[in-house]
């Protein structure tokens, strides 16, 4: 379905490519954009809205930074191993292993418990995946823009 967030997102894209001859792969993205739909389906955040729109959002901003396709997409599905039944396999068999693989490296769930935000952000700086650190600090800038509609004991 391509509603306001989408629609945002691919127009971006299409303009960076056109504007500094760009191969961002728009057919790719827009399939990523339809899992991310599909896979978070009617899940909502604290805003109201529904949840898919957080990762359209961050990989809107990532698009200013990147212009990698790979890293676009793993913005979009970065979300989907912790809160949907989307699995790795099914990422590699769609999007290839490096999306797969990034998608995995930015789950929180390591060792069967969740890490913190910060712990994340250490562990991708330690690691020097600088695309992978600038989706999670736009995932965190993101959900701070919309904190202030969570009570105050989620915040």
């Amino acid at each position: 379905m391509i509603d306001f967030y989408s629609e945002s997102l691919l127009n971006k894209l299409f303009e960076t490519n056109a504007r500094f001859n760009t191969k961002i792969d728009l057919d790719k993205v827009e399939k990523a954009i339809f899992y991310a739909q599909k896979y978070h389906g009617q899940q909502k955040r604290d805003t109201g809205e529904l949840y898919y729109t957080h990762p359209l959002e961050v990989a809107y901003m990532v698009a200013d930074y990147s212009f990698e396709t790979d890293t676009i997409i793993t913005a979009i599905l970065h979300d989907t191993f912790e809160d949907t039944k989307l699995t790795k396999e099914r990422i590699r068999y769609e999007f290839g292993a490096n999306i797969a693989e990034q998608v995995s490296d930015l789950t929180r769930v390591r060792d069967n418990k969740k890490i913190s935000a910060m712990e994340m952000i250490q562990i991708l700086r330690n690691q020097n995946k600088t695309e992978l650190l600038l989706i999670k600090l736009f995932d965190r800038f993101h959900n701070i823009t919309t904190i202030f509609i969570k009570p105050p004991q989620k915040r």
